[in-house]
């Protein structure tokens, strides 16, 4: 099966084949060992043996991983799955990124963005507090803040527009 995997924004093909794999043209043979009950798996590729921390999914095919101590933001999507997003994301883009939008009533506890600033799809923009509890709330597409709806210590109702982006 054929993968399009991006490692902190680099984007490389991937095929595999049991446990033989062709990274970006490189053939390369690598076995993963779970240990149950943990997010914690044992990868040995070649000679080399590694220690990955799932540390968190954020969404379909969107981990972030800890390997060796190191963070990285990993998305494998096999090749339809990819091709699928992509043609979904370009008719939205063509409308532009939609705005953050308040999705229940809450206190915005902090605004980690500012008006131009480039954001990308998951990114943190805002803290909301609603029923004693902290959200955070992401962006759904990359773009680059246009304007801020909100102010920190203030209530907004469900549907305010926190942020838009261009």
């Amino acid at each position: 099966m054929r993968y399009i995997v991006t490692i902190n924004g680099e984007r490389l093909e991937v095929s595999r084949n049991g446990a033989e794999f062709t990274v970006g043209g490189d053939e390369v043979r690598a076995a993963m060992d779970e240990i149950e009950g943990t997010p914690v798996r044992i990868v040995k590729i070649g000679d080399e043996v590694h220690r990955v921390i799932v540390h968190q999914r954020s969404g379909r095919g969107a981990y972030v991983l800890w390997i060796d101590g190191h963070r990285y933001q990993v998305e494998a999507l096999d090749e339809r799955t990819r091709a699928i997003r992509d043609m979904a994301a370009t008719s939205k883009a063509s409308a532009g990124p939609a705005p953050l939008i308040a999705p229940m009533p809450g206190l915005i506890v902090r605004i980690r963005v500012a008006v131009g600033d480039l954001v990308h799809a998951g990114q943190g923009m805002v803290i909301m507090e609603a029923m004693k509890m902290e959200n955070e709330l992401r962006a759904t597409a990359a773009g680059t803040v246009r304007s801020i709806g909100a102010e920190e210590g203030v209530a907004v109702e469900k549907g305010a527009v926190l942020v838009e982006l261009e």
